[in-house]
């Protein structure tokens, strides 16, 4: 994924990307796709994983596709953050 702001840009890709291309990088997170579909015009989804992660103090970036939201958290919160969804209902 390519997300460019106005201060710099966004590049999602996989660990194996960033090393061949050499490119920097802050961040290294786990990738976590929700299997339930999504509908871009659905009220509150988003809002209540990310709940839900934030009340076991779990910090998360969401991207939303057309079927399915992915959700980014830091690797050390990967095992929490599974435990959590797994628990999660709609």
């Amino acid at each position: 994924m390519f997300f460019g702001e106005r201060e710099a840009i966004t590049l999602i890709v996989s660990q194996q990307t960033a090393n061949k291309y050499k490119l920097s990088r802050e961040n290294s997170f786990s990738w976590i796709t929700l299997s339930v579909h999504s509908s871009l015009s659905a009220v509150g989804l988003t809002a209540a994983f990310s709940t839900a992660l934030a009340k076991v103090n779990i910090s998360c970036n969401v991207v939303s596709g057309y079927y399915h939201d992915h959700i980014f958290v830091a690797y050390s919160d990967t095992e929490g953050a599974m435990s959590e969804l797994n628990r999660f209902t709609v």
